[in-house]
């Protein structure tokens, strides 16, 4: 599934589309994780003003309207010449004024919306903070994970919590600071949850400037690859030997996702909850 690495990799691809008119929409298949907008006609003669994204979402800002894409599981946009061959799962057809947009979806758990209060307050309102921004820092999260007694990694992939900070990144942070990731939220002290924060921004900020990781068919919407997977040190690596002690990587499943760890150097720890001393409150 893309993650914010590929999300952000994705809507930074799409940006030549921007100051560009709409001139046709086709429908190809419009049951997607909601009904593609049976009036989605109404973008046409309406240019294309910004793209941002929030969490996983890209939102798409026209003259008079606005939609949320989100890639789901499988999704990825093509921007292509109108006589390229269509592919199978190609569902939407943007046709721009010099390039055609194609959203290709073969899961259909992505979905192309509009962005209206109903969508914003029941898809972007309750979202947490982006993890790239100054919100996200050691003091808030502290303040979050002591009320939390689920495991680490589950809470770091809450996105009421934090958006954004999928399954391969929450494992690689996990990992290279040595974190269980059934480790218990509340039990991680503020020096943890310091690092924590700081690793989780270094690796997202590293996916991004390699375009994301392709470990299926993920590709930008240029058609090019992401690189991050060739530095991944634990997830995917379940049976290999850890790259820092040669034990062998385990498997466990947290969330109904899969949570690659060494037992040596990822140790599951009893700690106390280490309340944050007066000294520590400005170090976030």
């Amino acid at each position: 599934m893309p993650e914010l690495p590929e999300v952000e990799t994705t809507k930074n691809s799409l940006l030549p589309l921007i100051e560009q008119k709409v001139l046709s929409v086709q429908v190809h298949q419009a049951s997607l994780r909601w009904p593609i907008p049976a009036d989605i006609q109404k973008l046409i003669g309406q240019k294309l003003i910004q793209l941002t994204r929030r969490s996983k979402y890209i939102v798409a800002q026209f003259e008079q309207d606005s939609m949320l894409w989100h890639l789901g599981m499988s999704g990825s946009f093509r921007l292509c010449d109108s006589d390229t061959e269509l592919r199978k799962h190609d569902h939407l057809i943007i046709q721009f004024e010099d390039v055609q947009l194609r959203y290709h979806d073969p899961r259909r758990f992505g979905c192309i919306l509009w962005l209206d209060p109903h969508s914003q307050s029941k898809l972007i309102d309750t979202l947490g903070p982006e993890p790239l921004t100054e919100l996200f820092n050691a003091d808030y999260l502290f303040d979050k994970f002591k009320k939390k007694n689920v495991a680490v990694k589950v809470a770091l992939m809450d996105n009421h919590m934090v958006v954004g900070v999928g399954n391969i990144y929450a494992t690689e942070s996990l990992f290279n600071l040595g974190i269980h990731p059934a480790q218990p939220a509340s039990s991680l002290s503020f020096k943890h949850i310091e690092k924590l924060v700081l690793e989780v921004k270094r690796i997202l900020k590293q996916a991004i400037d390699l375009g994301g990781s392709t470990l299926r068919d993920y590709t930008n919407a240029a058609g090019e690859n992401g690189y991050f997977q060739q530095t991944l040190l634990a997830y995917g690596r379940a049976g290999e030997m850890c790259v820092n002690c040669e034990t062998t990587l385990e498997n466990l499943k947290l969330g109904q996702r899969a949570s690659v760890f060494c037992p040596q150097c990822q140790p599951l720890k009893n700690v106390k909850i280490v309340n944050k001393t007066p000294s520590t409150e400005n170090k976030a």
